[in-house]
């Protein structure tokens, strides 16, 4: 059974970076797309970005130009570096694997002061 554990949430002031990491087990890790999904208060979870097995990406609208999805398939790892974050970032972060279902991470916190 494939787990996904995630780190590098934090508070960070308006303007700031961070770098949130996703270490999944197992070898299924390298032949599927990985995702970041986020969650605010009250909100539904929605995509923040994808990256596929061969390294081609994609971005919601509102992250574009600031975020930036990467994989490291010799660690089994997903990275999303965040930069310029804004209050509207605030939210949890959950890793996703896709096999042609959903494996999710437990989630990070990610606060954004103004």
């Amino acid at each position: 059974q494939v787990q996904l554990v995630e780190s590098g949430g934090g508070l960070v002031q308006a303007g700031g970076s961070l770098r949130l990491s996703c270490a999944a087990s197992g070898s299924i890790f390298r032949g599927n797309t990985m995702g970041w999904y986020r969650q605010a208060p009250g909100k539904q979870r929605e995509l923040v970005a994808i990256i596929t097995s061969d390294g081609s990406t994609n971005y919601a609208d509102s992250v574009k130009g600031r975020f930036t999805i990467s994989r490291d398939n010799a660690k089994n790892t997903v990275y999303l570096q965040m930069n310029s974050l804004k209050p509207e970032d605030t939210a949890v972060y959950y890793c996703e694997l896709d096999q042609g279902w959903p494996t999710w991470g437990q989630g990070t916190q990610v606060t954004v002061s103004s």
